[in-house]
C-alpha cells in the first residue's frame, strides 16, 4: 500500500514565507489533516508532516494519481514519462528549477510546466508544507482560505500517492 501526501503550497511558484509564518501555517495543516477530536480511532501522530523552503523551485507533483498531461497550445499529449525524466535530469543535479519554461515536445512552442494541462493538480513552489496520511479528505476551500491567512499568501493544495 502506498502512501497518501497532501502537500499545501503557495500559488506563486517564486514565494516564501518568514520563518514564523510557515510555522504557523504547518501548525494548522497538521491539525486540519489530523482526523476529528472526536475520533477515538486517529491519532495526531500517525499524520507525517515535511515543511520545506527550497532555493530553488521545486516540482510538487500527484505522484502515482498523474496519468496524462496536455499541451496548452496544440491539445496534443504529452508522455508524462517525458515529464518525470525532465525532473529527474534536474533532481539528480540537485539545483531544483531554474525555470519553468519549456518547449513542448509535440509542437515545439515555448510554454511553462506551470501552464501545461495535467489530468490532476501539480505544482511548483520554493515552500511546501506536506502532509503525510493525512486522516480526511482534502481541505475545503474555507480551510484553504485560513492556511493562507496564516501563511499571508493565497495557497492551493496537491494531492499526490506514492
Amino acid at each position: 500500500m502506498g502512501d497518501d501526501i497532501l502537500s499545501v503550497i503557495p500559488t506563486d511558484p517564486h514565494w516564501q514565507p518568514a520563518p514564523d509564518a510557515g510555522k504557523r501555517a504547518a501548525a494548522l495543516v497538521l491539525e486540519l489533516v489530523s482526523g476529528s477530536p472526536d475520533d477515538a480511532h486517529t491519532d495526531p501522530g500517525d499524520v507525517g508532516l515535511d515543511v520545506d523552503w527550497y532555493e530553488a523551485i521545486t516540482a510538487v507533483d500527484c505522484g502515482s494519481n498523474l496519468l496524462s498531461i496536455r499541451c496548452p497550445h496544440c491539445a496534443g499529449s504529452l508522455d508524462p514519462e517525458w515529464y518525470r525524466d525532465l525532473l529527474d535530469a534536474y533532481d539528480e543535479r540537485g539545483e531544483g528549477l531554474p525555470t519553468l519554461d519549456i518547449t513542448t515536445p509535440c509542437c515545439s512552442t515555448a510554454t511553462s510546466l506551470d501552464r501545461l494541462d495535467y489530468d490532476w493538480p501539480c505544482g511548483y513552489a520554493r515552500f511546501e508544507i506536506a502532509a503525510w496520511n493525512p486522516q480526511r479528505p482534502p481541505l475545503t476551500p474555507e480551510e484553504l482560505t485560513t492556511v493562507a491567512r496564516a501563511l499571508g499568501h493565497p495557497v492551493r493544495q496537491i494531492l499526490a500517492r506514492i
